[in-house]
């Protein structure tokens, strides 16, 4: 007996891959290999397309980077001028680019009246986000470029010209890449097409050229850059971008290491019994709010000890000013408060989703869940297929946006962001006991 037991202890020998003796299971391999391979290949295949495909489209859709052009030239009371010629020669370059084949901004030319003849009312527009850039005519181009020129003005400034108006803060990346460059091809084109011009007139009145201040000939007119919440410092660059990718990731291994502690309360054993199913769901639930506060907290201390400002003044829509905080010295409140709401919009359904589909099935979500949320939360949605259109409703959008307006003071629709934040909340808890259930299930039988 004692030989019989030695005997069938004895673990089998090994054998070669081919060896006939694994024929099946080998084959059995084969298959589920091929199946789990093509099901990633797929899935790759699939998520990684959508983020490929926010971009597909920029080229033809830059035009929906609307660019107005307003041409206040003489056309105020007080600033009468016969014969403009600045404005008119901003609005003349309009047609080459508005009807260009080649990838361009949206222009489009804008009366003065439709602002009340108040280009303060332009930069109001710009910064509630209704174009991304204006350029602006003043109101007596034309009329200081003739006194420079008659009154011999060595203080003449041609830069008083025109403005073009920008808020990079409310998407730097954009702006770097398209915007400014698109302005700057476009005042290229005036001032090529002005130059000649002008000093053509200055000829055919017979103007002493001597006695021309030497700014007044060439460039004659100008463009300065009104930048109303200017993007910095760089390091706020995290803050509204890759740094958030984080937000989710530590959202997302909330559930593995906790899991395990929460299991202790419904397991039981000789010296405790187990809690109430309900009881122990809001457990759960009050718990990761809890977690979420604490961790969204450090995640916050982060931007602050790294010196992006947090206790600067509001400051007007219409005056450049550099991370004019939204709320004062209460924004870095504000901002933990949303990174709390934010993590516990993309952590909770990370939770339903790692309880519905279990291990290794819920890093597939986590993969899914990031580039969706990066691909609407980092890239213009004005330039993407409108099939994007429900990035608008994604947790990281909604957090870059609200993100924006508390450090740099942007546009603000913060109410609109906590609020799709706190829905997603309030879907993913309604969720949550189904999703629990779910996962005790699977673990009856066996299945996970």
């Amino acid at each position: 007996m004692v030989e019989k037991k030695d005997i069938a202890a004895t673990p089998p020998t090994p054998v070669s891959f081919f060896d006939p003796a694994v024929k099946h299971v080998r084959r059995q391999v084969y298959l589920q290999w091929s199946r789990i391979v093509g099901f990633l290949a797929l899935f790759v295949l699939v998520v990684l397309s959508l983020y490929w495909g926010v971009q597909n489209d920029t080229e033809r859709k830059l035009a929906n980077l609307k660019v107005w052009v307003v041409d206040f030239d003489g056309q105020t009371d007080g600033s009468q001028t016969s014969n403009p010629i600045v404005g008119p020669a901003v609005i003349n370059a309009v047609p080459q680019f508005a009807n260009s084949q080649e990838p361009h901004l949206g222009y489009e030319v804008k009366n003065a009246s439709e602002f009340n003849n108040d280009f303060l009312a332009v930069r109001q527009a710009v910064y509630d986000e209704k174009a991304f850039a204006a350029i602006i005519v003043n109101t007596n181009a034309t009329e200081l470029l003739r006194r420079a020129v008659s009154q011999q003005n060595t203080s003449y400034d041609p830069n008083g010209a025109i403005q073009t108006v920008v808020v990079t803060a409310r998407d730097q990346s954009t702006y770097g890449s398209y915007v400014l460059p698109g302005l700057t091809n476009f005042q290229h084109a005036v001032l090529a097409s002005f130059g000649p011009q002008w000093v053509q007139n200055l000829i055919n009145n017979n103007t002493n050229m001597s006695s021309v201040p030497p700014q007044a000939i060439n460039p004659a007119i100008g463009f300065t850059e009104i930048d109303l919440r200017p993007f910095k410092p760089a390091v706020a660059g995290p803050a509204v971008a890759i740094g958030l990718i984080y937000l989710i990731i530590v959202a997302f291994f909330n559930f593995p290491f906790l899991m395990p502690i929460h299991a202790q309360l419904i397991k039981p054993s000789p010296s405790n019994p187990p809690v109430k199913m309900g009881q122990w769901l809001i457990w759960r639930i009050c718990s990761n709010i809890l977690a979420y506060f604490f961790m969204s907290f450090f995640y916050s201390l982060v931007s602050l000890a790294y010196g992006i400002p947090f206790t600067n003044s509001p400051a007007p829509a219409t005056v450049p000013v550099a991370n004019a905080n939204a709320y004062g010295h209460g924004s870095f409140v504000v901002y933990w408060m949303l990174n709390w709401v934010g993590m516990a919009a993309l952590g909770f359904p990370c939770e339903n989703m790692a309880m519905v589909l279990g291990a290794p099935w819920s890093a597939l979500f986590l993969i899914f869940w990031v580039i969706t949320n990066v691909a609407t939360g980092f890239y213009p949605l004005e330039v993407a297929n409108a099939f994007y259109r429900w990035g608008y409703a994604w947790p990281l959008h909604r957090i870059v946006e609200a993100s924006r307006t508390i450090m740099f003071g942007t546009h603000s629709r913060i109410g609109l962001d906590f609020g799709i934040l706190l829905a997603w909340i309030g879907v993913s808890i309604a969720f949550f006991p189904f999703a629990s259930f779910i996962m005790r299930w699977k673990m009856r039988r066996g299945w996970a």
